[in-house]
C-alpha cells in the first residue's frame, strides 16, 4: 500500500504538471526582424498615467449632485481628446494590466507559475524601445518591469467616500503634471497623454477574474497625434452606460491590446495607413518564426501545416495592401491589414496548440490506465476472482514485458529524433507501465467480467446509470452550485427507501433535517454580501449550547465531576466565547474607524495555534474526539467569517455525526456482524482490516457520499475556483494590512477547516463499517479521478480567458484534492488517532 501511494502520488503529480505543457505554455515568440513605421511619429514624447485598480463607472459617472468626480478628465474628453473603455483580461491583476499596457499582449499563461509576479521569459515593451523612460509608482510595480495592488479599493470598498475622494485627488494631481510637463517642455505641443488603469474592481473589494467591473477600465487620450473629441447624434453599444454617464454625445471608442486604435489617432490617412501596416508585418513576422520553429521539430510527414495563411496567401494580401497605399485608398489598406492580423493571430494559435492533442491523448491514456489498475486491486483485494484458475493462466505471457519495452524504446526514438522536451517522454512513455501493471492482472480481469455476465442487464444498467449521475452531478456542482442542493435534497430520502426508516426513526429523521438545512448554503449567493456580524455570534452561540449538552453527559459518564476531559471541553467554550468576542469586537473597531486592536489580533493568532493541539488532548473514543476536533475548527472558522458561512462547519458536522450513526445502523442490518456500539469505538483501534469482510454495494455508495461531501465543503459557502468569491474582509481579526500570502493561506485553511471535518467523520465510517480504510480510500480516489478526467475533457483552448481559466482550475481543484486526499487523510488520522497526556497516561473511556 505504502508503494502503491508513493507510485500514485507520482503518477498525479505527472498528470497535475501535464496542464502546464500543455496549457501553460509560454505564446511569445522570439528572433523576429524589427518593424517600423517610416513616417516620423506625431509626438516626440509619452505620458502614461495607470490609476491601480480604477472602475472606468467610477470615474465617467456623475456623483449624486450631477457633478463629475474627475473634472479635469472630464474637459479633456469633451474638449480635448479621445475617450472610451479598455477592455482587459483575466488575471486582472497589476501586473498582466501594465504587460497589456506596455506590451500589447494579453499576460504569457506561464508566468501563472510565479503567482502573475514575473513573467518567466523575456518579452519586447514600450519601455523597451523608447530613448529614455522615466516611471513613477508603487514600489512592487515597477520592480517587475526592472529587469530589461490598490489598498484604498481593496481597504473601503470601490462603493465607499474614500474611494470617490481618492479619485478626487487623482484628477488634481494629473492637472498639476500636466501643467508642469507643458511648460517644463516649452509648451511644443509635441507631448502625447494617457490615462487608464490595469485593472478594476469588484463592489466587493476584489479583483483577478472576469467580472465587467473587473474588466471595464477608462481610457482617456490627449495631447499631440490624438483625435480632437467628435460630437456625434446616436452611438451603439451593448452597454447603457453613455446614458448613465451622461456622455452619449461625445464619440466613445473602445479598445483592445494589440491592434493599434487608429481611430483616435490625429494624423494623416497615409501615416495611420503605415501603422496598421507595419502592425501586421510585425504579427506576421511571429507567425513565420512560430511555424518555422515547428516544421524544424517535427517530421515532414508528420507536420500539417496553417493552411488559412500560405506563404503565398501572405505575399498576395501584403502586396495588394502596398498597392492600396500607393493608390491613396488608405481605409482598403487599413481594412486588409486588420484581415492579415486576424489570419497571423490564428496562424500563431494553431501552431502554439500544435502538440496539444497528442500531449493530451497520452495523458487520457495514462489516466484510464490507473483508474483500470486502482479497480484491479480494490477488486483483488476483495474478491476471490482467479479461484479455479489454473497456475500457466495466473501468469502474465513471458513476451508481455519484452513488448512494453519495445514500444517504449520505438516511441523514444520518435521523441529524439524530433527533439521533444524532456517532458515529453515523461507523459509518452508513463502510461507504459501502467498498462502494463493492468495487464499483468488479465486473470482479475476475466474472473470480474465472469461476476459482471452473472448480473441481471437491466441491475448492471441501472446500477451503472447511476453512478454515471452521481458523477455528472458532481462535475456539474462546479458550475452550479445549486446542483449540490439537489444532491443534498436527494440525499435525505436515502432513509426513506431503505429499512433505516424503521429500525431508526429518529436518527433518520435528524439525516433528513441536516440533508436540508445544508442545502440552503449552495443557494446563498458567496459575493457581494454584506457582512452580518450578528450571524456569526449566533453561530457560536449554538456551538456553546450544543456544548453544554455534551459536558452535561460527559459528567453524567464520569465518577468525578472535575477530571481531563471535562477541563478540556471548557477550555475549548471559552475559546468559542472569546472568538465571539474578538470578531465583534474587531468588526465594531473597524466600523468605526479604529483600526484593528492588538490585543483582538494577539487573541486571533493564540487561537488559531492552540487548534492544532486541542483535538490531541481529547481521548480518543470516536464522539469525544470529533467533538473537541469540532469546537477547535469552529473557535478558528468563526474568525474567518463575516456572515452566514459560520453555521456551515457546524451543519456540516452535525450531518457528519448522524452519518456515521446510519452507516452503523446498515452495517447492522446486512450480513457483517456489528461488534462494538458507536459510543464506545476508540480511533486507537483503527488498523486496517483488508481481510475483514468483502465489498458490498454499499461501500461504494460510502465512498461515493465522501466525495459529494468533500465537493459540498468546498463548494458550500463559496467558489474555490475563484478565490475571488471569497471576501478578504473574513481574515481582519487577524491583520489589515493587504498581505496577498498571509491573507491567502488564511483563506485557504478556512476553506479546508470543512474539508478536515469531512475527513475526519469518513475515519469514523470507515472504522464503524468494519472496512478497510484503504479500500475505502481507493475508491474515493478513483471517483475522484474520474472526475478529473471528465475535467480534462471540458478544458477550453477557445473563448475569453475566463472561461478558459476557470475550465482549467477545475481540473487542477479535482487533482488538488485527489493529492491533498492523501496528506489531508493523514492530518486526520493525526487528529484521530493521536493522544498528548498532560497528566500521565491516558484514562480508557471503553465501558
Amino acid at each position: 500500500m505504502l508503494l502503491y501511494v508513493a507510485l500514485g502520488l507520482l503518477v498525479h503529480l505527472v498528470f497535475f504538471a501535464s496542464i502546464f505543457d500543455i496549457y501553460f505554455t509560454s505564446p511569445l515568440v522570439h528572433g523576429m526582424t524589427p518593424r517600423f513605421t517610416p513616417l516620423p511619429p506625431p509626438a516626440k514624447r509619452l505620458m502614461l498615467f495607470v490609476a491601480d485598480g480604477l472602475r472606468a463607472d467610477k470615474l465617467y459617472e456623475l456623483d449624486e449632485d450631477g457633478n463629475s468626480r474627475a473634472p479635469f478628465l472630464r474637459n479633456v474628453i469633451m474638449n480635448e481628446g479621445s475617450w472610451g473603455i479598455s477592455h482587459t483580461h483575466v488575471p486582472t491583476e497589476s501586473r498582466p494590466g501594465h504587460v497589456a499596457i506596455i506590451a500589447g499582449f494579453y499576460e504569457d499563461v506561464s508566468a501563472v507559475a510565479k503567482g502573475w509576479k514575473e513573467n518567466p521569459v523575456e518579452f519586447d515593451s514600450l519601455l523597451n524601445e523608447t530613448r529614455y523612460t522615466w516611471s513613477w509608482g508603487s514600489p512592487d510595480i515597477l520592480a517587475m518591469f526592472a529587469k530589461g495592488i490598490d489598498t484604498n479599493g481593496h481597504a473601503h470598498r470601490p462603493t465607499s467616500r474614500e474611494y470617490s475622494d481618492n479619485i478626487k485627488l487623482v484628477d488634481k494631481e494629473l492637472k498639476e503634471i500636466e501643467a508642469t510637463v507643458k511648460d517644463f517642455y516649452g509648451n511644443d505641443g509635441k507631448t502625447a497623454f494617457v490615462f487608464t488603469a490595469d485593472h478594476g474592481m469588484t463592489d466587493w473589494g476584489s479583483h483577478g477574474a472576469g467580472h465587467p467591473l473587473e474588466t471595464c477600465t477608462p481610457f482617456i487620450a490627449w495631447g499631440a497625434g490624438i483625435r480632437l473629441p467628435q460630437k456625434v447624434s446616436a452611438q451603439n453599444f451593448d452597454d447603457s452606460y453613455l446614458q448613465e454617464w451622461k456622455l452619449e454625445n461625445w464619440k466613445r471608442q473602445d479598445i483592445n491590446q494589440g491592434i493599434i486604435p487608429v481611430d483616435m489617432l490625429n494624423t494623416s490617412d497615409l501615416f495611420k495607413a503605415e501603422s496598421m501596416f507595419t502592425n501586421a508585418v510585425q504579427i506576421l513576422e511571429q507567425f513565420k518564426v512560430k511555424m518555422t520553429q515547428k516544421k524544424e521539430a517535427t517530421l515532414s510527414f508528420l507536420f500539417t501545416p496553417f493552411k488559412s495563411l500560405s506563404d503565398t496567401k501572405q505575399a498576395n494580401i501584403l502586396r495588394k495592401a502596398r498597392y492600396y497605399i500607393k493608390q491613396k485608398k488608405y481605409d482598403e489598406a487599413v481594412s486588409l491589414c486588420r484581415e492579415l492580423i486576424d489570419l497571423a493571430l490564428r496562424g500563431l494559435a494553431y501552431y502554439h496548440t500544435y502538440d496539444r492533442l497528442f500531449l493530451a491523448s497520452n495523458v487520457v491514456l495514462g489516466f484510464v490506465g490507473w483508474i483500470s489498475y486502482a479497480s484491479l486491486l480494490i477488486i483483488k483485494s476483495h474478491c476471490n476472482l482467479t479461484r479455479g484458475v489454473s497456475t500457466e493462466a495466473k501468469n502474465p505471457s513471458r513476451l508481455l514485458p519484452y513488448t512494453f519495452v519495445a514500444i517504449g524504446l520505438f516511441v523514444a526514438l520518435l521523441l529524439l529524433i524530433q527533439a521533444c522536451p524532456w517532458t515529453y517522454y515523461v507523459y509518452c512513455l508513463l502510461p507504459l507501465p501502467i498498462w502494463y501493471a493492468v495487464l499483468r492482472e488479465i486473470p482479475v480481469i476475466q474472473g470480474f467480467v465472469t461476476v459482471l455476465l452473472a448480473f441481471r442487464p437491466w441491475c448492471f444498467l441501472g446500477y451503472l446509470l447511476l453512478f454515471i449521475l452521481g458523477v455528472e452531478v458532481l462535475v456539474l456542482s462546479f458550475f452550479y452550485r445549486c446542483t449540490l442542493t439537489a444532491g443534498l435534497v436527494a440525499f435525505a430520502a436515502w432513509p426513506l427507501i431503505t429499512p433505516l426508516w424503521t429500525r431508526a426513526k429518529r436518527t433518520s429523521l435528524s439525516w433528513i433535517l441536516f440533508c436540508f438545512l445544508l442545502a440552503v448554503f449552495p443557494l446563498l449567493p458567496v459575493v457581494g454580501r454584506e457582512p452580518d456580524i450578528f450571524l456569526v455570534v449566533g453561530a457560536g452561540l449554538l456551538v456553546l449550547l450544543l456544548s453544554l449538552f455534551v459536558v452535561t453527559s460527559v459528567i453524567k459518564r464520569n465518577d468525578s465531576f472535575i477530571n481531563e476531559e471535562l477541563v478540556l471541553h471548557l477550555l475549548q467554550m471559552l475559546s468559542i466565547v472569546l472568538s465571539v468576542c474578538v470578531v465583534y469586537g474587531t468588526h465594531k473597531s473597524l466600523l468605526e474607524k479604529q483600526g484593528l486592536p492588538l490585543l483582538n489580533q494577539i487573541v486571533s493568532w493564540t487561537i488559531l495555534a492552540s487548534s492544532f493541539v486541542t483535538p490531541l488532548l481529547s481521548p480518543p473514543v470516536l464522539f469525544d474526539r470529533l467533538f473537541s476536533i469540532l469546537l477547535a475548527s469552529m473557535s478558528t472558522y468563526l474568525l474567518l467569517s463575516t456572515g452566514c458561512e459560520a453555521l456551515f462547519p457546524l451543519v456540516l458536522s452535525c450531518l457528519m455525526f448522524v452519518w456515521i450513526h446510519l452507516e452503523q445502523e446498515t452495517l447492522q442490518q446486512s450480513a457483517v456482524s456489528c461488534k462494538q456500539k458507536v459510543s464506545t469505538i476508540q480511533f486507537a483501534c483503527n488498523t486496517d482490516m483488508t481481510q475483514c469482510r468483502d465489498l458490498y454495494l454499499d461501500d461504494i455508495r460510502r465512498a461515493f457520499f465522501l466525495v459529494f461531501f468533500l465537493v459540498t465543503a468546498f463548494f458550500g459557502t463559496g467558489n474555490i475556483a475563484s478565490v475571488n468569491s471569497f471576501d478578504p474582509s473574513s481574515v481582519y481579526c487577524f491583520l489589515t494590512v493587504f498581505s496577498p500570502f498571509k491573507m491567502g493561506a488564511l483563506i485557504m485553511w478556512k476553506i479546508l477547516i470543512p474539508f478536515v471535518l469531512v475527513m475526519c467523520a469518513f475515519e469514523a465510517v470507515q472504522l464503524t463499517t468494519q472496512l478497510s480504510s484503504k479500500s475505502l480510500f481507493l475508491m474515493v480516489i478513483n471517483i475522484s479521478d474520474i472526475m478529473a478526467l471528465h475535467f480534462f475533457f471540458l478544458i477550453k483552448d477557445y473563448g475569453s480567458w475566463l472561461d478558459i481559466g476557470t475550465s482549467i482550475s477545475h481540473y487542477v481543484i479535482v487533482m488538488s484534492m485527489t493529492i491533498f486526499m492523501v496528506f489531508l487523510n493523514c492530518l486526520a488520522q493525526m487528529l484521530t488517532t493521536k493522544k498528548l497526556s498532560l497528566c500521565g497516561r491516558p484514562k480508557s473511556h471503553v465501558t
